[in-house]
């Protein structure tokens, strides 16, 4: 189970997350400051009120002509009365009262100030030497209601303004992050001889000292392979010389030698001198495949290429090859001596690892697809993933060199395309089959 996250989307929900938390702590602050300054706006008008109706009152009072107990304000029309009153003698009876409101939720005598039921927050105002006293109260579920509101109010351009943030986060880091995502990108459509630095002009100042850092590993990689390389190739190369002028004079030996067991033994040597020979030929191709570019400028036709190569395997082992090409131009950007090289080495493959009385099938599709099948034993797992290696064989009694696949694949990666190996091949039971891409085109990035 893969553990990697994405950069992009790590940043995009960490920064959503924490604005949405800030907004929201906002929003408590605002709302617990909101609360604090309702209140002392409705205790204030709680008292402005008191003050304003108890001086009338009081004259109401005092003008009566004749004691008539409680009186009941009227109201002029119907109407909510959030603030109600009392207005009550030292012992608690009531002399005037709203219209609406409820002796049941005061004190049985006044007080003073400010105080508070379950239900309602109650001012209390003293008048005449303290015999007249003035009581309005106002429900706690009105307060309550109003901070509410007030609250929803601030909590609504949240639900709107959440996700505007995510995609305002989202699109700020993808837009910085976009250099990356180009250098990600220009990183993968490179082949794998493409060991050239990469450009950090562009990239954010955090990532430059890790490019540059990649830049210097690439630049020592690129010396080790092209010493390998140049080791490889030279050595091969003055291989040749040598290797030709031992045996034109192990041939010369050969036809002077007048005893059977020097002509044996002469033989066997020259045997030994074309395997050393071929396996020079095999390196300086290895070579080629590894440090050159498997691509051309112009576009190639690769019927007539593989039909000459067949031709010429015809001849070495007349039968055994059964050739199905597209009837049409099969173009391609694949050099045609990386091309050559390739096909040349599957079909010695699959000619020298088949069986000798089965032939070996060839095929080009219209699309530019290479099959090269056999027929024999299957290759185990095990062993199939690592025919692409270098001098590994499928079977070590075989004559061979063992690097025939591994330059097929060195051609193959360089030219951004993928070697694929089957045992047994498609429509056997037995066998063994090489596929690739070999039409390639220019990818700009």
């Amino acid at each position: 189970m893969s553990t990697k996250t994405s950069l992009q989307k790590t940043l995009g929900t960490w920064l959503t997350l924490g604005v949405t938390l800030l907004w929201l702590l906002g929003v408590i602050v605002s709302g617990v400051i909101a609360r604090h300054e309702m209140n002392e706006v409705f205790d204030s008008a709680l008292e402005e009120t008191a003050q304003r109706i108890l001086p009338l009152a009081v004259t109401d009072i005092l003008n009566r002509e004749n004691d008539t107990g409680n009186q009941r304000a009227l109201a002029l029309k119907e109407h909510d009365e959030y603030l109600t009153y009392l207005v009550r003698d030292a012992s608690g009876k009531i002399l005037l009262q709203s219209h609406d409101a409820d002796p049941r939720i005061f004190s049985a005598k006044p007080q003073q100030g400010f105080s508070e039921t379950l239900t309602h927050r109650i001012y209390g105002e003293g008048a005449i030497s303290d015999t007249l006293f003035i009581e309005v109260a106002e429900p706690l579920a009105h307060r309550n209601g109003a901070i509410l509101d007030t609250s929803l109010a601030l909590l609504t351009p949240l639900i709107l303004l959440i996700p505007i943030s995510l995609i305002g986060v989202w699109w700020v880091i993808k837009r910085s992050l976009r250099q990356v995502v180009l250098l990600q990108q220009s990183i993968e459509a490179r082949g794998g001889s493409d060991l050239s630095p990469v450009a950090v002009d562009r990239l954010p100042k955090e990532f430059e000292p890790t490019m540059v850092s990649v830049n210097r590993l690439l630049e020592r990689l690129r010396r080790a392979l092209e010493a390998e390389r140049s080791f490889t190739a030279n050595s091969a190369h003055e291989l040749r010389t040598p290797l030709a002028t031992a045996m034109a004079k192990l041939q010369r030996l050969k036809a002077e030698a007048q005893d059977a067991r020097i002509k044996s033994r002469a033989g066997e040597i020259e045997e030994s001198l074309r395997t050393l020979s071929r396996l020079s030929e095999k390196l300086l191709e290895l070579a080629k495949a590894e440090g050159g570019s498997a691509l051309s400028e112009n576009e190639n036709d690769l019927v007539p290429i593989l039909q000459m190569i067949a031709n010429d395997y015809e001849r070495e082992a007349p039968g055994r090859l059964v050739l199905n090409l597209s009837d049409d131009s099969v173009m391609s950007l694949l050099d045609p001596d990386a091309f050559a090289i390739l096909t040349r080495n599957l079909i010695e493959n699959a000619l020298r690892h088949g069986a000798a009385d089965r032939p070996v099938t060839i095929n080009l599709t219209g699309e530019g697809t290479l099959r090269v099948a056999n027929a024999g034993e299957v290759v185990p797992p095990e062993k199939l993933a690592l025919l692409r290696n270098r001098f590994v064989r499928s079977d070590k009694k075989t004559l061979g060199s063992g690097i025939g696949l591994a330059i097929v694949e060195a051609i193959a990666s360089g030219a951004g395309t993928a070697l694929n190996l089957r045992s047994p091949a498609s429509g056997q039971n037995d066998g063994f089959e090489a596929e690739l891409k070999v039409v390639v085109v220019h990818t700009d990035v």
